[in-house]
């Protein structure tokens, strides 16, 4: 579904991605880690759009995204999350949901002016549809408060809601388990999980190796904006060289 070719991206004399190439296949959950520094949120950037590389092909269910903006590659199915997710504050969390909702008739000025039955019976379904995703999300309770109220973590089930209002094919999702307590990150591990049984293909950064381990049957590991290793993770995590350039990583 997913594929990088030989990337690089520099930024001026500093190549932070040196021909990093991954694929993400069908249905997959792939895990991609490694140590800071190591180019992964560059990456990621690289396969969302956010960046453009250097040189080095982005491949899309075959085609060729390369040139596309984010936008552009949302528009084929691409989507993704954020690592501090920033809901609109002062809609509601059912609100939040449904501004994710794709070719609303509404949008349009003169379908807004002119077609209101569309545009009603449009914002109906699209209301039915967030609903059903914030009861997945458990968060069904507070769909008529601010988002403002929201914990981290609730704020990350908010994300993932948002995310499949988009209908996606692949979604990128960056440190879902920052700053989550115990008791909702088992719960986003287990969205996660549910979501990839859709047969949506999932890319997933994370420091958490707890959680690669128990989603992501195979891990890429990067390193110095290459790839390193890539394997089950209970295989790549007992290499030397993956273990080498963990402990360089952290602080003294």
């Amino acid at each position: 579904m997913l594929a990088a070719e030989s990337l690089v991206k520099a930024f001026g004399g500093l190549q932070v991605i040196q021909g990093m190439s991954l694929r993400l296949g069908r249905g997959e959950l792939l895990g991609l880690i490694g140590p800071n520094g190591a180019g992964k949120t560059t990456m990621f950037n690289l396969l969302a759009g956010t960046l453009r590389p250097s040189s080095g092909v982005v491949r899309l269910d075959g085609a060729d995204v390369t040139p596309l903006s984010q936008q552009g590659r949302f528009g084929r199915g691409l989507s993704r999350s954020f690592q501090i997710p920033k809901p609109f504050s002062r809609m509601t969390v059912l609100e939040n949901v449904m501004t994710s909702a794709q070719g609303q008739v509404g949008e349009n000025v003169l379908s807004a002016l002119f077609q209101l039955g569309s545009v009603a019976a449009q914002e109906r379904a699209n209301g039915t549809r967030a609903r059903e995703l914030l009861d997945f999300v458990s968060l069904s309770h507070l769909e008529d408060q601010p988002a403002s109220v929201l914990s981290g973590g609730q704020r990350k089930l908010l994300e993932l809601a948002r995310v499949l209002m988009t209908q996606p094919k692949v979604i990128l999702l960056d440190e879902p388990a920052a700053g989550v307590n115990p008791t909702l990150l088992d719960l986003i591990i287990d969205r996660i999980a549910e979501i990839n049984k859709l047969g949506i293909a999932v890319l997933l950064i994370e420091h958490n190796m707890d959680m690669i381990a128990r989603l992501c049957p195979r891990v890429v590991v990067m390193a110095a904006g290459q790839l390193l290793a890539e394997g089950a993770p209970e295989e790549v995590t007992q290499r030397a060289d993956v273990i080498e350039v963990y402990l360089e990583g952290m602080p003294t």
